[in-house]
């Protein structure tokens, strides 16, 4: 085996591919209300500011995602843009994203749709990138109260539908993945 370095534009793309992979699963882990997983993406020490629900310890705001996520019923996020900047081991990125919740209120269902923004630091210890601060950024909301979303529809009959926790379909179609496993699962 060489040691010989990489290319620096190959490393770049490299480490830039592994911080995307981060942000993929953690839409993921959110989506799926897959603490275990969550935690597996964010250095101890890191820092989470979640708007109204959370701003600190990382691995606190994990602790009360629980409680934040019981009401949901629905969470599906969806990445666009990513913008990333690399610095040796450490990492900036602007995130675009659109964030949609459907939430159970003590008046019925209603849906929140966000579009908006992580600003991330990132960092890469002992060859592993993980989050080391997360800013939630809204842009724009949208509320339908009571709620549009109908799993009932004719167009979905007989599809899997998706579901928060282990009960979802993916757990039970896919091999390769598996519950509370970040980037790096143990082999």
């Amino acid at each position: 085996m060489s040691n010989t370095a990489l290319d620096p534009r190959l490393e770049a793309m490299l480490d830039k591919q592994a911080i995307t992979d981060l942000v993929y699963a953690y839409c993921n882990a959110a989506d799926r209300h897959d603490n275990e997983k969550m935690r597996s993406l964010y250095h101890e020490d890191a820092i989470d500011e979640h708007g109204q629900f959370f701003e600190g310890s990382a691995m606190a705001f994990i602790d009360t995602l629980p409680s934040i996520q019981e009401n949901m019923r629905i969470l599906h996020h969806s990445v666009s843009t990513i913008n990333i900047t690399l610095d040796g081991d450490r990492a900036e990125g602007e995130i675009y994203i659109i964030a949609f919740h459907q939430v159970a209120t003590d008046e019925g269902l209603i849906d929140v749709l966000i579009g908006g923004r992580y600003f991330d630091k990132y960092e890469k210890r002992n060859g592993i990138w993980k989050y080391s601060h997360r800013a939630v950024v809204a842009d724009w909301v949208k509320v339908d109260n009571p709620s549009t979303v109908n799993l009932e529809h004719p167009m979905i009959e007989g599809s899997r539908i998706g579901k928060p926790g282990q009960e979802d379909p993916s757990y039970s179609f896919f091999e390769l993945f598996k519950w509370g496993q970040g980037l790096h699962p143990k082999s």
